[in-house]
C-alpha cells in the first residue's frame, strides 16, 4: 500500500472514531511529524484543536516499541496520578492499531543536542525541575498502572543493551566489550522496583517555561530499578559527552546537583556510578546501532557519520566511571 493510501485510510478511521464521540466535529488534514522511531506519528487538525496520532506502520507487528496501545494504556493510567501526560482521546485495536491524544503545548528540546539552542539559564532550570519531579514517577503505585511483565533488574538492563551492542561491528564501538565486562562484574543488587519511563530526558518532556507540561514517548516503559532512569538522565547533563554532535551548555546543573534534587526527600541512590556508566553504555549501543544501519544502507542518514567521536567518548567515560 502506498503511503498516501495508508494515510488516507488512517484519516478515515480516526475521523469515524472521533465523530462517534463528538458528532459534528470538523476533522482536517494529517501531517507526519518528524523524529521518533516508535511507529508513525502525525498531527491531525480538528475543530477543537490539534491531536497527535500514533499508528503502527502497515505490515509491522504491534510489539515492543511499536505497540501503540501499550503506550496508550500507560498514559491513560497515569492521568489520574498527577503525572503530567497528554490526554488520550481515542484508541483503535483494529490492525494497524492507533491512538489519538491531545497535542500539549510546550517545548521539548535536549539542551546539549537539539536545535534551536535553549538559553543556558532556561536549560539549567528545566533540567533541575525535571530531576525534582522524577520521584513522582517512581512513586506511582504499581497497582495503578498496567504492569505486563516481571520487573527488570540491573543485570537484566545490562543484558538488554548488551544484545543491542552485540549487533554492532566492534570497530564502531571500540572498548565496548571492556566496559561491558566491568559492568557485568559489579552489578548492584536491585532495589524495590518502580515504574520506569525508559527514556526520561528533556527531549521527551514538554515544558512551558521551566514547568513540565507532559512526559511523552512511552514506547519502552517498564518496571525496574529507578536508578537506571536516573543514570540515563545524567548522560544528557553534560554536553562534553557528545563531541561532534552536541554542545557544552554553560551553567547546567552538575550530576551531584541533579542527584541531590532527585533525592531531596532522602530516597537512596546508592551505587549510582554503575548506573551512570550503564547509561553511557546504552547510548553508545544505540548510536552504534544507528550508525551501522546507515553504513549498511538500511536507513540513509549522513548525520550518523558524526557519531564515532561521541561513541568513543561515551565508552571512555563509562570506563573511567566504572574503574
Amino acid at each position: 500500500m502506498s503511503t498516501e493510501k495508508f494515510e488516507g485510510e488512517l484519516v478515515a478511521r480516526v475521523t469515524t472514531a472521533l465523530l462517534q464521540q463528538r458528532p459534528g466535529l470538523d476533522v482536517g488534514s494529517l501531517a507526519r511529524l518528524p523524529g521518533g522511531h516508535s511507529g508513525l506519528t502525525y498531527r491531525l487538525e480538528t475543530g477543537e484543536g490539534p491531536l497527535v496520532i500514533k499508528s503502527v506502520p502497515e505490515g509491522q507487528k504491534a510489539i515492543g516499541r511499536h505497540d501503540m496501545l501499550r503506550q496508550a494504556r500507560m498514559i491513560s493510567a497515569l492521568a489520574p496520578t498527577g503525572m503530567p501526560v497528554p490526554a488520550i482521546v481515542a484508541t483503535d485495536e483494529t490492525e494497524p492499531a492507533w491512538f489519538a491524544m491531545e497535542l500539549v503545548a510546550g517545548e521539548s528540546l535536549e539542551p546539549v543536542l537539539d536545535s534551536p539552542e535553549v538559553p543556558a539559564e532556561l536549560a539549567a532550570a528545566r533540567m533541575l525541575r525535571a530531576a525534582e519531579i522524577l520521584p513522582a514517577l517512581h512513586d506511582v503505585p504499581l497497582d495503578k498502572v498496567p504492569v505486563d511483565a516481571d520487573p527488570l533488574t540491573p543485570r537484566d538492563e545490562l543484558a538488554r543493551w548488551a544484545r543491542t551492542m552485540a549487533a554492532v561491528p566492534p570497530q564502531l564501538v571500540p572498548d565496548a566489550d571492556r566496559l561491558h565486562d566491568l559492568l557485568a562484574g559489579s552489578v548492584p543488587a536491585a532495589v524495590t522496583p518502580t515504574l520506569v519511563h525508559g527514556d526520561y530526558r528533556l527531549g521527551n518532556l514538554l515544558c512551558n517555561g521551566t514547568e513540565p507540561a507532559a512526559l511523552i514517548d512511552w514506547e519502552i516503559w517498564s518496571v525496574g530499578d529507578p536508578r537506571v532512569e536516573l543514570g540515563w538522565f545524567l548522560v544528557f547533563a553534560d554536553g562534553t559527552n557528545f563531541p561532534g554532535v552536541g554542545r557544552d551548555v554553560p551553567g547546567l546543573p552538575t550530576a551531584d546537583e541533579l542527584v541531590s534534587a532527585y533525592a531531596a526527600d532522602g530516597r537512596a541512590v546508592d551505587e549510582l556510578a554503575w548506573f551512570n556508566a550503564l547509561g553511557r553504555y546504552k547510548m553508545a549501543a544505540i548510536m552504534g546501532h544507528n550508525l551501522r544501519r546507515h553504513l549498511e544502507g538500511r536507513h540513509h542518514d549522513p548525520d550518523q557519520e558524526k557519531l564515532p567521536d561521541t561513541i568513543r567518548r561515551l565508552i571512555e567515560t563509562g570506563l573511567s566511571i566504572s574503574s
